[in-house]
């Protein structure tokens, strides 16, 4: 029903965009869909919702549905790189659950269906938004000889970006990887890095998985972070000072002596500090590892 309901939508858009039905025309009832198309009502009904959903007819009692007017001529200016473009820019700002096909189609000025000829579906776009987002990481045309140089290069290119994108974390999958070309090819630069080395092609692998994993764990944290500012109003910050009353009453219960001595010495949450540290160690293993191997 789906590609029936699609192809009903698109015929009738280009009769509107053809002159053919003027604003105030009437447009094919549920019932002249089923005869000329050949599709069963509920196909014919779901077209005529898209119809409106679009802004392209309205229902006026005693008329039926008609034309609501001219259509939005800004599809030829739309193509996959714009819509990702788009995509991405709402992402960033409001976060992926806002990211719907409909706000994206208003945003750009066109119909919501004009989206689906140019990405197929949300999963299309995803995969796109990931590449373009990858595709910014910058890496050297010549790697270090030092694999742990090149290891620091690419854990830092992507803290960047996923500092720059905190969807992005979330939304690429481990155990059903997108291919996104970007991505594939920063595999293939993390795998050479090892060249040299004893590692196995399997272990460079669970290498580059481990470092992605490390670097995206702690990114998760940016996204949850600008969703609990939206929700709360209250920074990171501000936050954890009204948490210092209760974690106070905590601590003069006299069984957290070393929560006491941390808050006297001073402890920061910040994100960066983080991942410096968890780079280093995670690193230090590694080289216990490939030193191993060897």
């Amino acid at each position: 029903m789906e590609a029936s309901y699609r192809r009903i939508v698109g015929d009738i858009r280009r009769r509107i965009e053809a002159g053919e039905l003027r604003p105030g025309d009437r447009v094919p009832s549920a019932r002249a869909i089923t005869r000329e198309w050949g599709v069963a009502i509920a196909t014919a009904t779901k077209a005529h919702a898209a119809l409106r959903e679009e802004g392209l007819t309205i229902a006026r009692p005693g008329v039926g549905t008609v034309v609501a007017g001219p259509v939005p001529r800004r599809e030829h200016e739309l193509s996959r790189e714009r819509i990702i473009k788009a995509a991405i820019t709402i992402a960033d700002e409001h976060g992926m659950a806002e990211l719907t096909m409909r706000r994206l189609a208003a945003g750009l000025g066109v119909a919501t269906m004009s989206l689906y000829r140019h990405v197929p579906g949300r999963d299309e776009l995803i995969i796109g938004m990931i590449d373009v987002a990858i595709g910014a990481v910058r890496l050297p045309a010549r790697r270090p000889r030092d694999w742990r140089a090149g290891l620091e290069i690419v854990a830092r290119e992507e803290w960047a970006i996923f500092q720059r994108h905190p969807w992005l974390g979330r939304s690429m999958s481990l155990t059903r990887p997108q291919m996104a070309p970007n991505g594939v090819r920063l595999s293939e630069w993390v795998l050479a890095t090892f060249d040299g080395t004893a590692l196995t092609m399997a272990e460079r692998m669970y290498v580059q998985i481990a470092l992605l994993t490390f670097v995206r764990g702690l990114a998760a944290a940016i996204e949850f972070e600008q969703e609990a500012v939206r929700e709360t109003g209250l920074t990171s910050d501000q936050w954890l000072e009204t948490q210092e009353t209760t974690l106070a009453g905590m601590i003069e219960a006299g069984t957290l002596t070393r929560f006491e001595q941390l808050t006297a010495d001073g402890f920061d949450f910040d994100l960066d500090q983080l991942f410096e540290f968890g780079l280093a160690r995670l690193l230090d293993g590694l080289t216990l590892f490939v030193d191993a191997r060897s």
